[in-house]
């Protein structure tokens, strides 16, 4: 009597909209790393007498981390599925905010001197980490759902996932304000620890990779894992999609808009709060709530960001988005009248969060032969903006003194022209699209 197969003895695990949760839950946990330091960093500074730009690199930090990995640990998604992937990432972020805590408990404020600012950077790295988790959910996500729902799972997804920030920001100094500094850390290791939790039970790999690790031979798990639903399957090779892409110029155009505008959202994110209290001297409570509108606005417009973009065309919406984002940024800049600014915020978080939804719009469409590639370089690339622009703004506040505050807005005049110029390159072009 022949044994039973791995393939008769298997049952698969999980469903999409489980798997949306634990994705969900797990880059909503990951992603509030952005606002790691920006709510607390006035705190820092007044202890460590920190200049400006030791401000940048130190709200910055999480974003390095957060946007380098997202490339190699999306990749690795299609070689074992994104439930260890995601794992390794918060657990790092665990590791980050455990040391934060541990330095605030035993060195804050008499203590926490200069010599720190190294060891303090390295923790908000490993902090960071958590961020890169939004490549992996997209994979994750993707390859549960059919072609015809992705786009409402995915816009989910990010929109849900993407409040994180502006809900930390608007939480962690509450909890400060009751507990002491430390006790925002401590908190933020309980909820991600919560979190990882969560996502070890309904975070579940799509059918194909539960079949894989349970020994079936490649082709069966093909056939098996489209008999349940799932129609994506992972390339044979990631090197050379990635490379493949990489091949592509019009990657690169991709890439300079989302690091204008998702890149832009996290630097702004992270320096919003200590900019409100140093340039108009607001309360520090009045900082919080303009920095939470701020991310919760540009977070939530991206759902309907990406309706557009079906409706209207990727670049039209991009274009538009894009003119917003740049009036915006010419008021922050000229701007030393408080409300005006706040209306160019709100502009600005406006182009942002639509721009962000009409980009991954565009990248099936000029990069058709490796979507997969392109996604990788443009998240990952794109969200170094946020570790990039912070020193920027710091520098300029540096040699310009308090008025650099506002004028280092500048740097996203620039980056709004230069995005604008590439969306009419990619759209004269569209023609030779294969």
């Amino acid at each position: 009597m022949p044994l039973p197969s791995a393939e008769s003895t298997f049952v698969v695990k999980g469903s999409p909209a489980r798997a949306l949760f634990g994705a969900t839950v797990g880059f909503f946990i990951g992603f509030g790393a952005v606002s790691l330091f920006g709510p607390t960093a006035h705190s820092f500074i007044k202890a460590m007498q920190l200049s400006p730009q030791e401000v940048g690199f130190l709200v910055a930090i999480p974003m390095l981390t957060g946007s380098l990995f997202r490339i190699p640990f999306g990749a690795w998604v299609d070689r074992d599925g994104g439930k260890l992937p995601f794992l390794v990432l918060l657990i790092a972020s665990v590791v980050g905010i455990a040391g934060l805590y541990w330095m605030l408990l035993v060195l804050y404020p008499n203590h926490l001197t200069q010599s720190q600012y190294p060891l303090l950077l390295l923790f908000g790295a490993l902090g960071g980490c958590g961020i890169a988790t939004f490549s992996v959910g997209i994979g994750q996500v993707s390859y549960w759902y059919p072609k015809s729902q992705q786009g409402r799972a995915l816009a989910i997804y990010a929109g849900l996932g993407n409040t994180s920030p502006g809900l930390v920001a608007l939480i962690l100094p509450l909890i400060i304000a009751a507990g002491g500094l430390w006790s925002g850390y401590l908190v933020s290791l309980a909820i991600v620890l919560t979190g990882i939790a969560l996502f070890t039970i309904a975070g579940y790999n799509a059918p194909f990779f539960q079949l894989r690790r349970h020994g079936v031979k490649l082709a069966e798990a093909q056939k098996i894992a489209k008999a349940h639903g799932q129609e994506l399957l992972p390339a044979p090779s990631v090197l050379k999609t990635l490379k493949e892409s990489a091949e592509s110029w019009r990657t690169w155009p991709l890439v300079v808009l989302y690091f204008t505008t998702f890149g832009g959202f996290l630097a702004l994110t992270a320096w919003l709060p200590n900019f409100w209290q140093t340039f108009y001297h607001t309360s520090h409570w009045t900082a919080v709530f303009l920095t939470a509108g701020f991310s919760l606005f540009s977070s939530l417009i991206r759902v309907p960001g990406g309706s557009w973009s079906d409706r209207l065309g990727g670049e039209a919406v991009a274009a538009a988005s894009l003119t917003v984002l740049l009036v915006g940024a010419v008021l922050m800049t000229l701007s030393s009248v408080l409300w005006l600014t706040v209306a160019g915020e709100i502009l600005v978080g406006a182009g942002m969060g639509v721009n962000n939804a009409a980009v991954f719009k565009l990248v099936p469409q000029y990069v058709p032969d490796a979507v997969g590639g392109t996604a990788g370089w443009v998240g990952g690339l794109g969200a170094l903006g946020g570790f990039v622009v912070p020193p920027l703004l710091g520098r300029i506040a540096q040699s310009m003194g308090p008025i650099g505050y506002a004028r280092g807005y500048a740097v996203y005049v620039v980056l709004a022209l230069v995005s604008l110029l590439f969306t009419g390159i990619l759209y004269a072009t569209r023609n030779g699209v294969r």
